[in-house]
């Protein structure tokens, strides 16, 4: 197998996030959980902050493609950096269920993408920088934020929404893997005060894309 050069390595990630932040670029390789799911007759108040929850997830996922291609290029060893870009792989899915609802809800994505895109990918870089046992603790503290905001928004959508509902049920199981899979390859303990940073940069995150 060839070698990629830094040219090669540099279009493959100038394509990727093209992929990921172009409208419609994400292909997903799982059928869509909802699927199977009559769409629900949503009250307009109801359809705006389904929209509101689906933009802020298609956002999340934004990010975590980039924090995962940030990761595999600066990770060490070869199992880690596998196993970021199958991470990455099953977060596509993700990143193409949350469009296709967004379009079936009428409501855009949000314009703040490519910025969260960039802040996401430097410090997936960097936590690979440091380590990899660094890199997969952030990447841990980071799916156990997300599975207790996909739970949030699990609790509070309208009861009828079976369609958003499969399609965050499966988005949380996923998840949980990701971070058990951290953790079986041996992620460390974040300090508390990343933590409680990384805590804030989510609140910061939801609180504007659910409205932009």
């Amino acid at each position: 197998m060839r070698q990629l050069s830094l040219i090669d390595k540099i279009i493959g990630e100038a394509d990727q996030v093209l992929r990921t932040l172009a409208r419609g670029a994400a292909v997903a390789q799982r059928p869509s959980p909802a699927g199977s799911q009559a769409e629900a007759g949503l009250s307009a108040d109801e359809r705006r902050q389904v929209a509101g929850f689906m933009r802020v997830n298609h956002t999340g996922e934004v990010c975590a493609q980039a924090l995962y291609q940030g990761q595999a290029l600066t990770a060490k060893l070869p199992q880690v950096r596998t196993d970021m870009q199958q991470a990455a792989s099953e977060e596509v899915d993700h990143l193409a269920w949350c469009q296709q609802r967004l379009d079936e809800l009428g409501a855009p994505t949000s314009r703040l993408n490519p910025l969260f895109y960039g802040a996401s990918f430097a410090v997936g870089a960097l936590a690979g920088l440091a380590g990899d046992k660094w890199s997969l603790g952030f990447v841990a503290a980071t799916e156990a934020q997300v599975c207790a905001h996909l739970q949030g928004h699990l609790n509070q959508l309208p009861l009828n929404d079976k369609r958003t509902r499969a399609v965050l049920a499966q988005m949380h199981s996923d998840e949980a893997e990701h971070r058990q899979m951290a953790i079986d390859a041996g992620a460390a303990e974040l300090p508390a005060p990343v933590q409680q940073a990384m805590s804030v940069m989510a609140k910061v995150m939801t609180g504007t894309t659910y409205y932009v």
